[in-house]
């Protein structure tokens, strides 16, 4: 059967915020088109590049640093270690200069105001987050590619094989919820296990597991970060970083000097609820501060939605002792993300991860589904459990709308991540007090309703800040 092969580390990238569709998709279109240029020796013959961005890239582009991703992408800079307190020196110095030195190698005249367009009127018919690089050669020779930033990061060259049979042969093909269950069924293996066992087709096990454990680790020096981090968000709303404030408020004096004794610090204030939601909450608002500040975050399954998996994860390992404990810690968090990791794909073969497409019940609501599904197999739900979980977050996220004030991921974004976290630790939780076997919607049939949504939603609720809170909150920022 005809299956698409997502690795956990297709759907879990290091990056940098705030966005993936706008800022992390263009960043790595604009690296394949440099290299496809030096690939047919034509860098060095290079005298001009021109940017064309189109529909939601070119509407909310400037808020979302889409300009600022595609001059990074032609000098050849790396988004997973780029330093990123080097980002506004570095686009600030190509303004000055008015020069780019594509692929770090060759220099070329770019005046960013001049060479970067952004076409508000124009969308291209396959998918609304387009762009295209133009690059005209001494001899007078143009070429030009148009790429398609289709959500979470992935990116599609207009004209290549975009169909969903793939040369990699899984063990345990996989396009919907169903195939899981069948090959759970079949093996008696847990979600984690099946997936496990497909990525040995890319790596060995020991590699993913340490790739895994990265993953989280950029995670947790993320959420760290931001709830030490205040300050006000860059873009113009002036939106007051909380992070930090809610850390400090909550940890009420406690000492500590790094992560470990920071996590003991939190575990020592008890299992109140209220504490425990603040925390939740805490954890979601640090993560997407850092995404909205340009910071380095992982795409979970986007940036925008980068929050709410962290967030669970970190609920878990400082709140659950039951089940996460000090002998297995490592072997929980790859169960986690590994888990996660496989409902995410599945969204995104039968529906969507970009809020361009379909608003953010493909951002916030594909997250929520991941981090619930994750939360229950680590609590040693079933297979169905953990489905169900899954299904349960996304059913309360049917027709989340994608509608950014001054198409900046701030508002209402940043707090969007906490209430998919909240959500995903309810739904987890009713999953594991429940039997599957009589709950009325499936985890298939839950997916299919969010892609109809998408498709009837109306285009202003989808990333343009054309509808929604981004028209009726009034504003007075300079024009951009």
């Amino acid at each position: 059967m005809p299956h698409e092969a997502i690795s956990v580390f297709d759907i879990f990238k290091i990056g940098v915020g705030p966005s993936s569709s706008h800022t992390l998709g263009p960043w790595r279109a604009a690296q394949r088109f440099v290299q496809m240029l030096q690939h047919k020796n034509m860098l060095a013959t290079v005298t001009q590049v021109r940017v064309l961005l189109y529909g939601s890239l070119a509407k909310t582009g400037k808020g979302h640093g889409t300009d600022i991703a595609v001059q990074l992408g032609l000098c050849g800079d790396d988004p997973v270690t780029f330093a990123v307190d080097q980002i506004d020196p570095k686009i600030h110095d190509i303004a000055a200069m008015k020069k780019l030195v594509l692929l770090g190698l060759h220099e070329v005249d770019f005046d960013p105001q001049e060479d970067i367009e952004f076409l508000i009127t124009e969308t291209l018919p396959y998918h609304p987050n387009a762009v295209t690089f133009l690059a005209t050669a001494r001899n007078g020779e143009a070429i030009a590619e148009t790429y398609y930033s289709v959500g979470g990061g992935f990116v599609i060259r207009e004209g290549e094989e975009t169909g969903t049979v793939q040369s990699v042969q899984l063990p345990f093909p996989i396009n919907n919820a169903d195939d899981l269950l069948h090959w759970c069924i079949k093996t008696g293996m847990s979600i984690h296990e099946i997936v496990m066992e497909n990525e040995h087709t890319w790596r060995g096990e020991e590699e993913t597991k340490g790739d895994a454990l990265n993953i989280w680790r950029v995670m947790k020096e993320c959420i760290y970060r931001g709830c030490h981090t205040p300050g006000i968000l860059p873009g113009g709303l002036n939106v007051k970083r909380r992070g930090a404030e809610l850390n400090k408020r909550l940890l009420a004096g406690k000492e500590y000097s790094d992560y470990d004794t920071w996590l003991l610090a939190i575990r020592s204030g008890g299992n109140d609820f209220k504490y425990i939601l603040d925390w939740v909450s805490c954890f979601a608002l640090a993560v997407n501060e850092e995404n909205a500040s340009f910071g380095r975050v992982v795409t979970a399954p986007t940036n925008g939605a980068a929050g709410v998996i962290p967030a669970v994860l970190q609920y878990y390992i400082a709140f659950c002792p039951d089940s996460y404990r000090e002998v297995n810690k490592e072997d929980k968090i790859i169960q986690f993300l590994l888990t996660a990791a496989e409902i995410g794909s599945i969204f995104k073969k039968g529906a969507t991860l970009s809020a361009a497409m379909g608003g953010c019940q493909a951002e916030i609501g594909v997250s929520s589904a991941m981090a619930a599904a994750g939360l229950t197999e680590c609590m040693g739900g079933t297979q169905r459990q953990v489905m169900m979980a899954s299904e349960i977050a996304m059913e309360h996220h049917l027709g989340l709308t994608c509608d950014p004030i001054a198409g900046l991921v701030q508002v209402p974004c940043i707090e969007r991540n906490t209430m998919g976290a909240i959500k995903a630790i309810t739904a987890s939780q009713l999953a594991l007090q429940s039997t599957p076997d009589f709950a009325k919607v499936s985890l298939d049939a839950v997916i299919k309703t969010m892609w109809d949504t998408a498709l009837d939603m109306n285009h202003k609720y989808k990333e343009t800040a054309d509808g929604g809170l981004a028209v009726n909150v009034p504003l007075s920022l300079p024009e951009c």
